[in-house]
């Protein structure tokens, strides 16, 4: 099988090393090709120590590498059988590269996006032929990360989510079939994680590193949410939850968080800039571990259930709405963002009439709608 992908920065390689893996002739293709030189030397790199790691043989990675074919314009792409869009988050642009590449593959050619955000819908209706446009949503890096959200949109031929799902599966990846609706399964339901822990740190009820400590104690995260906004990129999260508040219709559930506006602003962007909500020079590595706030049991416990009744109650609407069947609602954020168990599980365990019971406190505390329960929440 022949593969294109669009755009060679870390998930562009990312998909490109996946798809070689599993034998497919993939053809890389960015409008900046010191990129790809760039992304081709880092891939070098990560498949060297996968050989050191006797993960692969020194012949299986030297066959991944050559399986990836630098490309200096589109029209390399015209014998593809599937082509992957991974560039900037922007729909004029994308829709813009999608329209040119009609012109140059084949009628049966799969065109897709790896876009976490954007509608696939509206990105397919501007294209000659929509049946054959679909979303595969990877999750960051995409040779470690195994769920693959695959999104067909209103316009996508009915067959070809099935087709993409087996594709996926013998990629390696575990596949879950979602509903064309801003933010998608792991997008919409996680928004929380990081929204609700904002705002206890804008409302001076904790410190990031008491949120993350709590939630990592309490809910076995691996991550807290201010870990993880520092790791993904303050700038990046915060742009997706701005596309799924504008796509809602500005639903006060979804409101960007003003903190994170402020640290976009100042270009206070986490690893990638030195600093975030952490600060990750060297000296001051050590004076983080120095300078934990003290544990406070019953403060841990209020922001830990806080947060998880927040994220139930995005889970049991995407249950109630059909955006995916249980199953892939609980595969996709195990799988997508390494939660540590499915948020339906866990609602289960914790209680449904507990979340409720939580979120009503918290609505009539704020009376604000971002509080407001599933209809299905009581009844489960």
């Amino acid at each position: 099988m022949k593969v294109g992908i669009i755009g060679s920065g870390t998930m562009g390689i990312g998909i490109a090393q996946v798809a070689a893996t599993s034998g497919c002739e993939v053809y890389l293709y960015d409008q900046n090709s010191a990129q790809t030189q760039k992304s081709l030397a880092s891939l070098k790199k990560v498949l060297a120590r996968l050989v050191e790691k006797q993960k692969i043989t020194a012949e299986k990675s030297e066959e991944i590498f050559n399986k990836i074919k630098p490309c200096s314009e589109l029209q390399d792409f015209k014998d593809c059988d599937l082509v992957i869009e991974a560039i900037i988050e922007n729909k004029e642009i994308k829709t813009k590269v999608f329209q040119q590449l009609e012109e140059i593959v084949s009628d049966e050619c799969i065109i897709s996006s790896n876009t976490s955000s954007i509608s696939i819908t509206s990105l397919s209706s501007e294209l000659k032929n929509p049946k054959r446009f679909i979303g595969i949503h990877f999750f960051n890096p995409a040779p470690l990360m195994p769920l693959v959200e695959v999104i067909p949109g209103l316009l996508t031929e009915k067959s070809l989510a099935e087709e993409i799902t087996i594709l996926m599966k013998s990629w390696g990846k575990i596949p879950v079939i979602a509903k064309d609706v801003p933010g998608f399964i792991v997008n919409r339901i996680a928004r929380p994680f990081y929204g609700e822990a904002l705002r206890i740190v804008e409302e001076n009820i904790a410190t990031p590193e008491q949120v993350d400590e709590a939630m990592r104690t309490l809910g076995n995260f691996k991550m807290g949410p201010f870990e993880l906004m520092d790791l993904i990129g303050i700038d990046v999260n915060f742009s997706v939850t701005k596309t799924v508040y504008a796509d809602y219709f500005f639903d006060p559930k979804y409101k960007p968080s003003l903190l994170q506006q402020r640290m976009s602003e100042a270009k206070l962007h986490g690893r990638k800039t030195g600093k975030g909500f952490y600060d990750y020079s060297i000296e001051n590595q050590e004076s983080r571990v120095k300078s934990q706030d003290i544990k406070d049991d019953q403060l841990y416990a209020e922001i830990f259930l806080r947060i998880i009744s927040m994220l139930i109650n995005e889970a049991v609407e995407a249950k109630r709405l059909g955006i995916a069947d249980d199953e892939a609602i609980e595969l996709a954020m195990q799988k997508g963002v390494n939660y540590p168990k499915g948020l339906l599980a866990w609602g289960e365990e914790i209680g449904f009439d507990k979340i409720s019971e939580t979120l009503q406190d918290l609505y009539e505390t704020y009376q604000e709608e971002r509080y407001r329960q599933s209809p299905l929440l009581r009844k489960i």
